[in-house]
């Protein structure tokens, strides 16, 4: 009870809580004074804030960069199938011009590629070469084609590197074999029959070059291939 200025006694309005225990009630205050209908009403924490993003998106966006990934990866190793491709053709095309000009380096007397060791052993090298390209190319161009192997991957790959490293090695020796009759012949004549020489020692060289670089494919292959 309180007294006011007229000597009047005023009550403040009380309200009786559940529990029985007198509490006041306060009106909520108004944000326009000229409007009397609009009130200022609590703040609320929005119920969007407080949820997490769904798990949903979470796997869309990683099923995104692992497919992405996985695009990445083909595209290399399709760069690398078709530059192996590449490579082992040209070996094969400069291996059979290698055997074509020695096997038709025939001028009579000493003038024959029979007569020399080795001139036979850099022919006999050029159809190795020609043999193993040649599976090879054709066995890359069926993978392409069907997409399928004569032989699994794994030893397909071990096959590949080791071969065009024991190709390139018979290669350069055969060059290396051959370069001192030739630069020999060449100083006491200078003819059709070391030209021919000459060009089908280049030919074998070019071969090595490429098949040299394709092992480095092939060695590359292997190294990122996934045994277990």
């Amino acid at each position: 009870m309180v007294n006011d200025s007229d000597g009047e006694t005023s009550e403040q309005p009380k309200k009786m809580g559940s529990s029985g225990v007198e509490t006041s009630e306060n009106p909520p205050k108004k944000v326009n004074s000229s409007d009397p209908t609009i009130v200022e009403q609590p703040a609320q924490a929005s119920p969007a804030a407080a949820v997490p993003p769904p798990e949903a998106d979470v796997e869309s966006q990683a099923s995104l960069t692992e497919i992405s990934s996985i695009l990445r990866r083909w595209k290399k190793e399709n760069l690398l199938n078709k530059g192996s491709l590449f490579l082992r053709g040209g070996t094969l095309f400069f291996s059979f011009l290698a055997f074509v000009i020695m096997a038709s380096n025939k001028h009579g007397d000493w003038e024959d590629f029979d007569k020399y060791q080795e001139y036979r052993y850099c022919l006999a090298i050029s159809i190795l070469a020609i043999m193993y390209c040649g599976a090879q190319v054709f066995h890359q161009v069926n993978r392409i084609r069907t997409g399928k192997d004569f032989i699994s991957q794994p030893k397909a790959f071990i096959l590949e590197f080791f071969g065009d490293q024991i190709m390139a090695y018979l290669l350069i020796s055969a060059t290396s074999a051959a370069i001192p009759m030739t630069n020999h012949m060449r100083e006491g004549a200078d003819n059709i029959f070391t030209d021919s020489s000459a060009s089908a020692i280049s030919m074998t060289f070019f071969a090595f070059l490429t098949l040299a670089l394709s092992a480095l494919i092939s060695g590359f292959k292997l190294s990122n291939q996934n045994y277990f």
